[in-house]
């Protein structure tokens, strides 16, 4: 079965440390892992290596949605964390590794971002668009510095 791949890369002016809190707080992935017109429901998630997670995107305007879940199989507190990906769906087989890392430098936090074995039936420019647009989202939850009242 043929498998597509995306790379990304971002530069962030937040701490590495709030960047982390994005992907691991479960509040915050519903609020910016949806593509643009989907809502996003986190079912449960165990931010621990082996821990498991499960989730679903509905597109707002029709409804539609899929679920999909994996298990943590890496987790480096503010460096990295990787994990698997498997669609509900039988018509998207196949087994995603997405992998992200993230360092300090001067202006805040780099992350890499690498989605391996993505399903023939997602074309990878389908998949990269739609992590462009979740990134866009990721810049506005980690960048605004709100002190507290």
């Amino acid at each position: 079965m043929k498998t597509n791949s995306v790379k990304l890369h971002r530069v962030l002016a937040a701490p590495v440390e709030k960047v982390f809190k994005a992907f691991t707080d479960a509040d915050a992935m519903a609020s910016w892992i949806p593509p643009y017109g989907f809502v996003c429901k986190v079912h449960h998630m165990d931010v621990n290596i082996g821990g498991t997670f499960k989730m679903s995107f509905t597109n707002f305007s029709t409804g539609h949605g899929h679920s999909f879940g994996g298990e943590y199989l890496d987790i480096v507190p503010n460096e990295l964390i990787k994990y698997s990906d498997v669609f509900d769906d039988p018509n998207l087989p196949g087994h995603m590794i997405t992998t992200v890392q993230m360092k300090t430098v001067m202006c805040g936090t780099e992350i890499n971002i690498e989605q391996a074995g993505i399903p023939e039936a997602i074309p990878a420019e389908m998949c990269y668009l739609g992590w462009q647009e979740s990134l866009d989202k990721l810049k506005r939850l980690v960048e605004p510095n709100i002190p507290d009242a």
